[in-house]
């Protein structure tokens, strides 16, 4: 690899690591391979779709002339592996805020918990969470949230291609979900949680393909003092 073909265009695989933003990521692998390769201050470089703080998986990273697939590649179906507690929610509905109102969950059976997954497989209308970067007037929502102030989120239009691979130790559901840009998986918890009747909360989300892209294909892995990635 020479600065020239870094300048070209290239794409990388990175494996993010949990709470590490997605900005973050990309901001240390800019600094590395500018360091590296004495690229010039305005090398271009940039990721093809958020992956969440409390996310881990597949967050490409485009460079050079590559940037210009960045809408392409956002565009792909994504697909994650999913975990999911039952009998609880959270503000954020993942585990960035404390668990709150604790549910019975003794009556729920996995043949109700099968049906209610098998709802949410098709075009869907779903509500993003308050705590997501959308911007609602010129401000990040999470912003908002956080600050404690009422987000009012729009629901919009978003397709699971579908549901599958799917384990229950409860409170614990896992699963395999195949969606289309622009599903917020912690909304398909909470959601998924509401049908049940008892609520629920991402607590894991690995993302293992975007389009033709895969997880198994993304060996290199941030660490704190060491960075390595993997040239599809």
């Amino acid at each position: 690899m020479t600065a020239e073909e870094l300048q070209s265009g290239h794409i990388f695989l990175l494996d993010k690591p949990l709470d590490w933003t997605s900005f973050q990521a990309v901001n240390k692998m800019k600094y590395k391979l500018k360091r590296e390769f004495n690229l010039p201050k305005k090398f271009k470089i940039g990721h093809a779709g958020t992956l969440d703080p409390r996310a881990t998986g597949l967050l490409i990273v485009c460079c050079g002339k590559f940037t210009k697939k960045i809408p392409e590649i956002q565009d792909a179906p994504k697909e994650y592996w999913t975990e999911i507690k039952i009998g609880v929610q959270t503000e954020s509905y993942d585990t960035e805020k404390p668990e709150i109102l604790n549910q019975d969950i003794s009556h729920i059976s996995e043949e109700q918990i099968r049906e209610a997954l098998g709802k949410f497989v098709g075009e869907i209308e779903q509500k993003p969470p308050a705590f997501s970067a959308i911007k609602i007037d010129g401000e990040r929502a999470y912003n908002l949230a956080r600050a404690g102030e009422e987000v009012e989120m729009k629901s919009r239009k978003t397709t699971i291609f579908y549901i599958e691979d799917i384990k229950i130790d409860l409170p614990h559901i896992s699963f395999m979900v195949g969606c289309s840009k622009g599903t917020y998986i912690r909304s398909l918890a909470h959601d998924i949680g509401q049908e049940l009747g008892v609520g629920g909360y991402l607590t894991q989300l690995r993302r293992t393909k975007i389009g033709d892209y895969s997880i198994e294909d993304a060996t290199g892995q941030y660490l704190e003092n060491d960075f390595r990635f993997n040239n599809p």
